[in-house]
């Protein structure tokens, strides 16, 4: 029996590693030809990010997979090498994961039996690490952790600047509309990926969006139900071949959230979950970036406090001296919100520091939920059936609420064209009326956008097993895989 190994490169970003991870055990279940090998650059984003690699590489993983944590380039840290310390991290890593490529390839050279590399799939914004393979004659796929539409819109927005020489550094504060092939609305130009704003980011994102053509796939965790406008439009011939797989979430009762059992109050939330009725509750939860100064916490009270719902908040609290640094726990609530609050709403509220995200969005009892609309928190919502208030914070949020809202109509706004600013004090104020329209609409009980997306969460449910659109899309893949190495 011919076997195989499958090597990933996550970027060292939360969302990014659980990803790649789950991709790597869709794989090694799916065929038991396949192994597959993790690797983990450091230093990553933040510390929690760190801690779940620690708790990852110790855990119980399935059989013929592996995670490998590569050395910490202790020169290298986000803070210290701005927007293109990314980039100065894959470059340092290079070399680590050429040593065990160059490993697997005289082991299977000297044992026929030992599996040789049939491929690497990278992150879309690790695929600077494509020498390594290439200097192999090994295959490369990427592996876009945003949606089919990010996608579409990146090979898009270097079309414009490449062959049109549009600065896009000026669409920031456009009020124009851009056509874009991966939506079928016109697009507001404000609304797309941060990055294409400064010049700094925008030449990495330009590069990772040139390299993404060379690839030989890209693998979207998405699924074709779901964003079907966008996954053809990238069928024009020009594209790698497209594997839609999602939607990857972690699913409760296979292992949990790894981070859960770090935290006191995990218990402590879901006990108080189970004691409130079905769909009565509205979460909010801003991703592990996600945090706001005092001026917004307090809107956010008032319009929690006059909506009437029951409610769940993750309030956490924003790095200091303006330096982008992940939010850590409050010690005391009662510091940052409005007094009283606490006492007010004991009855029909919790706060929350740091939430199992993926746990909460399951239970029964919640029926709306407050977001930044990072992609994963995009597919857990919609795999568990659970109507957005959009609330986008930075990266490519503000495109994927757009299409959560007017392309899709799985969504509702709070406030589409928000853009966090992590170096300033320009934060726009959101005000407690616009939150509280928009919690009463996504709590409505019978309203539109909560039956379609009941309905796109029975649709996703079925995508993964056999017969399923992305199981499909998972085999193609795998073949192709295999195919490499014959």
């Amino acid at each position: 029996m011919k076997r195989a190994e499958v090597v990933l490169v996550p970027i060292p970003a939360m969302g990014h590693i659980v990803a790649l991870v789950e991709v790597a055990k869709l794989l090694v279940q799916r065929d038991d030809r396949l192994s597959t090998t993790v690797f983990i650059m450091h230093p990553t984003l933040d510390p929690s990010t760190t801690k779940y690699t620690q708790i990852l590489a110790a855990s119980t993983l399935p059989d013929r997979m592996q995670v490998i944590n590569l050395p910490n380039l202790e020169s290298i840290k986000p803070e210290t090498k701005g927007r293109n310390w990314l980039t100065s991290l894959v470059k340092g890593q290079k070399s680590h994961v050429r040593e065990y490529v160059s490993r697997i390839r005289n082991q299977s050279e000297l044992n026929q039996d030992s599996p040789r590399i049939a491929g690497f799939i990278f992150d879309t914004f690790a695929t600077g690490m494509k020498d390594v393979p290439n200097e192999f004659g090994v295959p490369w796929y990427v592996f876009s952790a945003s949606g089919a539409a990010f996608i579409g819109s990146m090979l898009h927005l270097t079309a414009l600047h490449d062959e049109q020489g549009v600065d896009l550094t000026e669409l920031k504060n456009s009020e124009d509309e851009l056509g874009i092939p991966c939506f079928a609305h016109p697009i507001p130009a404000k609304l797309l990926p941060s990055m294409v704003f400064e010049k700094e980011s925008q030449t990495t994102f330009l590069e990772h969006a040139r390299i993404l053509t060379e690839a030989r796939g890209i693998l979207i965790n998405t699924f074709i139900e779901f964003e079907s406008y966008a996954i053809n439009s990238l069928s024009d011939g020009k594209t790698p071949p497209v594997y839609p797989i999602g939607p990857i979430v972690k699913h409760v009762g296979d292992g949990g959230d790894l981070l859960s059992g770090e935290f006191n109050n995990y218990t402590d939330i879901m006990e108080w979950l189970d004691d409130q009725p079905p769909l009565s509750v509205m979460f909010l939860c801003f991703g592990s970036w996600g945090s706001f100064k005092e001026k917004q916490v307090r809107e956010i009270a008032i319009a929690l406090e006059h909506s009437g719902h029951r409610f769940l908040w993750s309030l956490r609290k924003p790095s200091q001296n303006g330096k982008a640094k992940s939010p850590s726990d409050y010690e005391n609530f009662q510091s940052i919100l409005p007094e009283g609050f606490l006492d007010r709403t004991a009855m029909n509220g919790k706060i929350i520091g740091w939430a199992p995200q993926v746990e909460i969005l399951a239970h029964s009892a919640v029926g709306g939920f407050a977001s930044h609309c990072g992609w994963n928190s995009t597919l857990e919502s919609v795999r568990f059936g659970v109507p957005v208030a959009t609330w986008p914070l930075y990266a490519e949020q503000q495109l994927n609420a757009f299409q959560m809202v007017i392309e899709l109509g799985l969504a509702v706004e709070i406030k589409m064209d928000y853009r966090k600013d992590f170096y300033g004090d320009n934060e726009i104020i959101v005000s407690s009326e616009d939150i509280l329209k928009a919690i009463k609409s996504v709590m409505e009980e019978d309203s539109e956008v909560r039956k379609k997306v009941k309905e796109m969460s029975r649709i996703s449910e079925k995508t993964l097993v056999a017969g399923g659109s992305s199981f499909s899309s998972l085999g193609h893949l795998v073949e192709d895989m295999m195919d490499n190495i014959s």
